[in-house]
């Protein structure tokens, strides 16, 4: 019966998704270029308030748990494992305090309104997975980019999202130039539950009735560890509170 009900719901939160991606792209480029980079974060934080509101038309919302364990005005890896689409979303709008670049995949960086231009263009680096050597300073110049701004990234160490919920082994590299290039940054591992369910039938229809939570969990320092125990560390927190 759910999957019934979901198809027209389906169709309603996919114009709204398109209205929005495509109303903000020029917003977001006049904002940059005619205003400057604040003006820019603003158009990309509403732009993510009504991305997000997509899930009300699936009779489902975001929330974040433990909010107050984010350390303030420190360099910060939001570490979390990936389940979809709105994990990116929830990222942009519940986190936007802290001014969340990505450390995404290159193909997201191409003609997608919005968010191929936020991109590109708000700070984010794009890694081309079939390049190694590509990725390499391309991740330097995020680490580069947080510690001498005290802004924060995002990185999901799986590389890839989960389609049914269970975590996959945590990849190294990624993570370990970021603390190499961001030396007084803090981790902040992040638990995402429930958004896979959203795709659970594919990208048509979509998932009803999900509470997509992102929990957090108590920072570590990246001085105060040696990698190794900085990566078992956190992998332990984000995966030990996944609900499969």
């Amino acid at each position: 019966m759910k999957k019934i009900i979901s198809y027209p719901l389906s169709i309603l939160a996919y114009l709204w998704f398109l209205f929005f991606i495509c109303l903000f792209h020029p917003v977001q480029w006049f904002c940059l270029n005619v205003i400057g980079y604040q003006a820019h974060k603003k158009s990309v934080d509403y732009l993510n308030f009504f991305l997000v509101r997509t899930l009300y038309f699936l009779f489902s919302f975001a929330e974040i748990k433990n909010k107050e364990l984010i350390p303030v005005g420190k360099p910060i890896i939001f570490t979390a494992n990936h389940q979809g689409l709105f994990d990116i979303i929830g990222f942009a709008w519940l986190f936007r305090k802290f001014h969340p670049k990505y450390v995404s995949k290159i193909e997201l960086g191409k003609n997608i309104p919005s968010v191929s231009y936020n991109l590109n263009h708000g700070g984010s680096v794009l890694i081309d997975r079939k390049d190694p050597k590509q990725a390499l300073p391309a991740l330097k110049k995020m680490g580069e980019y947080i510690e001498s701004t005290n802004r924060s990234t995002i990185i999901f160490p799986e590389g890839t999202r989960t389609r049914d919920g269970k975590p996959k082994v945590f990849a190294v590299n990624g993570l370990k130039i970021l603390c190499k290039y961001a030396p007084s940054a803090y981790i902040v591992p992040v638990t995402i539950n429930n958004s896979w369910k959203v795709f659970r039938y594919g990208n048509f229809p979509l998932g009803i009735g999900n509470r997509i939570t992102f929990i957090i969990h108590e920072s570590i320092k990246v001085s105060e560890y040696d990698f190794n125990t900085l990566l078992e560390k956190t992998e332990q927190a984000v995966v030990g509170s996944i609900i499969s």
